[in-house]
């Protein structure tokens, strides 16, 4: 129970930052800025409360706001996996020193930048709700022209499509003007080729991964671990 409500609390710290960040870019008004229509999409997939996401808002809108840097690490996890770090800081030199510990403490090494980017696709992954109506080679072909690269079923029956990272925001529009509801709508990062390991080698692998999500200046993390 408490490590679900750990999940949940790091969810709400990530999605704040999140909100902060698409607030600068683009103003407070979802009507008229995308990131931040994700961001209200994302809380509500998480159960975040409405009064939490206004007040990340007003937050991210005030004079004592917090400004964060997104920036990404690369590294190697134990048994040549490769992992990439995506992080929003307000302190970057407390940032990478946690993070190099992290894969340290966790048998890995951090590297340089580009040392593993290359292993990954950057791309734009949606969540679609559950619809009878919604039939994935009709969807496929209606979609196709809007950058579909990837579509397929998820454990739970959702409909999960993936676009080029370029096309995110183009896929975002036309599934809002096609009326098909998403539940979350996120940039991630697919690996090319993954790494098979044994059970204990894969449980070591998935330790750091661990460290890491729980550091609070960690947004996501990715790795190639199959």
């Amino acid at each position: 129970m408490f490590a679900r409500w750990d999940k949940m609390a790091k969810n709400f710290t990530r999605i704040g930052k999140e909100i902060a960040i698409a607030v600068k870019a683009g103003g407070p008004d979802p009507e008229n800025n995308p990131a931040l229509r994700r961001c209200y999409l994302n809380a509500k997939a998480c159960n975040m409360p409405k009064d939490r996401v206004e007040a990340a808002i007003k937050r991210a809108m005030g004079k004592d706001r917090t400004d964060y840097e997104e920036i990404v690490y690369e590294g190697y996890a134990p048994h040549g996996v490769a992992v990439m770090v995506e992080t929003a800081t307000d302190n970057p030199t407390r940032t990478v020193a946690n993070v190099r510990m992290h894969f340290t403490k966790g048998g890995g090494a951090l590297g340089t930048s580009g040392s593993v980017a290359f292993t990954f696709n950057r791309m734009g992954e949606f969540k679609l709700k559950s619809n009878p109506n919604l039939n994935i080679e009709d969807l496929e072909l209606e979609l196709i022209d809007y950058g579909l690269e990837e579509i397929g079923e998820d454990s739970e029956g959702h409909i999960i499509i993936r676009t080029a990272f370029n096309d995110f925001g183009n896929m975002s529009k036309i599934l809002e003007e096609k009326g098909i509801e998403v539940i979350t709508a996120e940039p991630t990062r697919i690996p090319a080729n993954t790494v098979e390991l044994g059970e204990e080698e894969a449980q070591e692998v998935l330790k750091l991964v661990d460290r890491l999500e729980q550091d609070d200046d960690v947004q996501k993390v990715y790795h190639n671990l199959k």
